[in-house]
């Protein structure tokens, strides 16, 4: 079976004065319709540049990625994507920036664009805040907005990069525990990058961990092998949770002290 997104022996530099600084080397990796897979490593390892490139948004320096049997070569609908930063409109309402996914959809008619925004309006749980411009709510609220706007446009995929790494602890934890029940909703694609060990176990399927830069994978993890049943925040003090845990901080560690040692053996 032809995997819905293939990763094809991808690397990717970047140019300097120095010459070429490699971010990527070497990756495969498939993902199969449905799953939920976190991409997750240290800062600034390359693994946002490797979702991009998913997304379209950058292009290998050499290998070939696919989506659904397909070379990616651009920005698409098919690829939904949720960054960092609140990226919405603040001169719009609420459900008019939920709307304005719908904007390039020319399968849908003004009132079932209509009936979709309401709809994901009530997913995120902001059916009282419709008529609020965008601008008079919280941070957690804004990222709720784009959640629901970028799945109001139907992608095939979803990309997440680090979309709650800018809220406080109580609004994180509140918007993980909303994603996982949008998600058992939507069964959307998902690829999610974070550095936060605890918020990959709790989200995904799979956690694919990187190395420092150059990216290159070092584990891949199937989580729900690994912590069986529904994810609640009380499983995050379960035995499962907390060895998995354990588990992937001591790959890290391993993988710091590793690139340590080649430094300075580097001189």
């Amino acid at each position: 079976m032809t995997p819905f997104i293939a990763i094809e022996r991808v690397s990717k530099a970047f140019g300097s004065d120095a010459g070429p600084v490699p971010v990527i080397d070497d990756v495969s990796l498939t993902i199969a319709e449905g799953e939920f897979v976190v991409f997750l490593g240290p800062s600034g390892c390359g693994k946002t540049t490797l979702m991009r490139m998913v997304g379209g948004l950058d292009h290998p320096s050499e290998g070939l990625i696919r989506l659904a049997g397909e070379p990616v070569t651009g920005p698409s609908r098919a690829k939904g994507m949720v960054f960092q930063s609140y990226s919405s409109f603040p001169w719009l309402t609420v459900l008019k920036n939920i709307r304005f996914g719908l904007k390039y959809r020319d399968d849908v008619s003004e009132a079932e664009a209509d009936r979709i925004s309401r709809h994901y309006l009530e997913l995120v749980g902001l059916t009282a805040y419709a008529e609020f411009y965008v601008n008079r709510v919280s941070g957690g609220m804004r990222q709720r907005v784009a959640i629901a706007r970028t799945l109001a446009a139907n992608p095939q995929v979803l990309l997440m990069d680090e979309p709650f790494g800018a809220l406080d602890a109580q609004t994180r934890e509140r918007l993980q525990v909303q994603l996982l029940d949008i998600r058992r909703a939507e069964r959307k694609t998902v690829i999610f990058v974070t550095h936060d060990v605890d918020e990959a176990i709790f989200l995904a399927d799979r956690i694919v961990v990187f190395s420092a830069r150059p990216a290159r994978i070092i584990r891949d993890i199937k989580v729900a092998e690994r912590v069986p049943g529904e994810r609640t925040l009380d499983s995050r003090e379960g035995r499962p949770f907390l060895d998995l845990r354990r588990e992937i901080l001591a790959i890290i560690r391993e993988e710091a002290q590793y690139n340590e040692a080649a430094l300075i053996a580097a001189g």
